[in-house]
Order: C-alpha cells, then structure tokens, then sequence
C-alpha cells in the first residue's frame, strides 16, 4: 500500500509498552503496605499519649497520621485496581485512579491544616493551654525519626511509583512537624527556666500554627499534581525532555521532518501522540510500522506504561489543521490532548 501512509496510521496506529514490570507492582505494594502498618502504629500512639497529656501538638500529630492511615488503605487499593490492565468495562484500564487518590490525598491534608489552625487560634484566643515539654521532647525526636526513615526507605523501595511518592510526602510532613515539636519543647523549657510560664503557655498552639504553615506546600503540590494529570496536562520536565530526546533520534535515524507532538501522563500511562509529514509514494506500510516501533523502543527506558499513536500521512494540509486547532502543540509534549490527524 505504498503511497497511503494515512490510511496504515488509522487501521493501526497505537503500540505500547508492557505495564509496570512485576516486580516494581509488589515493591510498590510493599511500600505501601508498610507505610500502613507503620502509619497505625504511630497514629494510635500519638492519639493515646496526646489525650492523655492534654497536648494538642500530639493530637495534632495523631490526627494527621490517621488520616494518612485511611489514605495509605485508599493508595493499597488504587494500586491493586491500575496494576489490574484493562478489562471489558475498563478498555484503558483504571490508571486515573492513581492522580485521582494524589488529588484527595492534597485536599485531606489541607483540611487537616485548616482544622489544626482554627483550633490553635482558638486556643490562643482563650490564653493558650499547659504543656508537658518533656513528653513532647520524647515524642518528637522519636517520630521524627520514624518518619524520615520511613520515606528514606520507602523511596528506596519503589522510586518511580506516584502513590508511593504521595505517602512519602506525607511522611516528610509529619517528619518535620515532629521536629517543629522538638524545637517547641526547648522553647518552652527555655521560657519556664526564666520565669516566664504565662508565655509558656502559647508555645502548644503557636507550634500548630507555624507548623501548618511549613506543611502548607505538600497539600498544594500534591493537588496541582493530581489535577494536572487529570486534566491531561503535560507531563514533567523530564518526561517531556525524554520525549523530546526520543522524538529527535528517531528523526535522526529515518531522515524526518519535524513532527506535531502531543503526550499526556495518567497514573502510569504516558500518551504520546506523534505526526509525521512524509512523501506518499517514498513511504511503505512496512517502513511506517519501522518508524512506529523505533518511537515506542526509544520511549520504552522511561519504565512507564507508553502508549504511543504514530502516525505518517502524504496531506500537508491535515498537519497545518492541526496545527491551527492546537497552536501550541507544535512543540513536544506540551498538550496533554489527543486528536487523530487521519480524519479517521
């Protein structure tokens, strides 16, 4: 079918790489898992002892790692539904679950947040409370320990898995707000060593204010993240320049013009769109499905799960439309939008 580069790119335009290997699935299982265990343990903990010194920074401390606790189960079963593939009902498969499960994860974080700080202002409102310096000395050192050694060694465990750097997140958080309480517990030692106990008072709700404020940035990043691949916006810097660099050497290796280029990230799915230009009758179906495989090979070291649409067509002018419907996207990787250039 020489000559008919557009009609091969409409009959079979779409190759992918296999999904996320077996073993990435079960480490990223087995991050997750632990950080379950591990979020029940501290969060009964911390809810025990905070209640029972009346130290509202711990009950603080204690209602966040709950709320992790409920969303490490919700990422557990996220996890579970994406590495399922596609099925009848489900032809691409449940990948958006991954940036949808990043999305509440932000917004419960935040409402945690706002929750901590109408509290405290209340607090300081009434003339703030008592505070045991010592157990909160103790508490955090101890979980702020856990905390970085919990994301140091889940980041180890499963780099490249977005639920898993979700958890991580959230585990860095409440990381430094231990460390925010260990701070507290020496200015309220220092302010009762002068006398000045009254002060001492305030030192509870002012670390929950300042330590909210510090926190703020993880629920932003973590909705602007799961919103973007939502939306099907374009992926990162990275992923864009890989594509950009894969995009390049195959332009380099079949002598191509420059294509139209369109990719979008969801979960562990990268969609990239590539369009290229060609002379009709110089170009086989067999030679199409050359430069198809090269793109998806070139693509395949990102360890996502690549859907690639290339596709080759002899009519300038189906290019050119595109370029007008998507003005912006004759540069790689910039809309996370899909459109088949064969009138298909």
């Amino acid at each position: 079918m020489a000559g008919s580069p557009s009609l091969s790119a409409c009959l079979m335009p779409w190759l992918s790489v296999p999904l996320m290997a077996d073993g990435q699935l079960r480490s990223e299982g087995r991050a997750l898992r632990f950080s379950l265990w591990a979020s029940a343990v501290v969060a009964a903990g911390a809810l025990i002892l905070g209640i029972a010194s009346g130290t509202r920074i711990i009950v603080f401390d204690g209602a966040y790692m709950g709320i992790g606790l409920v969303l490490s189960a919700i990422s557990l079963k996220a996890s579970s539904a994406s590495a399922a593939g596609p099925t009848r009902r489900f032809p691409f498969g449940r990948d958006a679950l991954t940036p949808l499960v990043v999305l509440i994860q932000g917004i419960a974080v935040a409402a945690t947040l706002l929750v901590a700080v109408s509290d405290a202002v209340v607090v300081i409102r009434d003339g703030g409370s008592p505070v045991s310096a010592a157990v909160i000395a103790i508490y955090g050192a101890i979980t702020a320990a856990i905390g970085f050694a919990t994301a140091w060694w889940m980041r180890r465990a499963a780099p490249d898995s977005d639920l898993v750097g979700a958890e991580i997140a959230q585990w860095r958080a409440g990381a430094i707000l231990s460390l925010m309480m260990l701070l507290g517990a020496g200015v309220a030692l220092v302010l009762q060593g002068m006398g000045l106990a009254e002060v001492a008072l305030y030192v509870d709700p002012v670390l929950v204010l300042v330590a909210c404020l510090i926190l703020a940035y993880i629920p932003i990043g973590l909705i602007r993240a799961g919103l973007n691949e939502l939306l099907e916006g374009a992926p990162s810097k990275e992923i864009d320049a890989a594509i950009t660099a894969a995009v390049q050497a195959v332009r380099n290796e079949f002598g191509l013009e420059q294509p139209l280029v369109r990719s979008g990230k969801v979960g562990r799915k990268l969609y990239v769109e590539v369009d290229f230009v060609v002379a009709g009758s110089a170009w086989t179906v067999g030679e199409e499905d050359s430069v198809r495989r090269a793109v998806v090979a070139a693509l395949a070291p990102l360890g996502l799960e690549v859907w690639a649409y290339v596709a080759l067509t002899a009519s300038p002018e189906l290019f050119e439309c595109s370029r007008r419907i998507y003005p912006s996207a004759t540069r790689y990787g910039i809309i996370g939008e899909w459109t088949n250039i064969c009138g298909c």
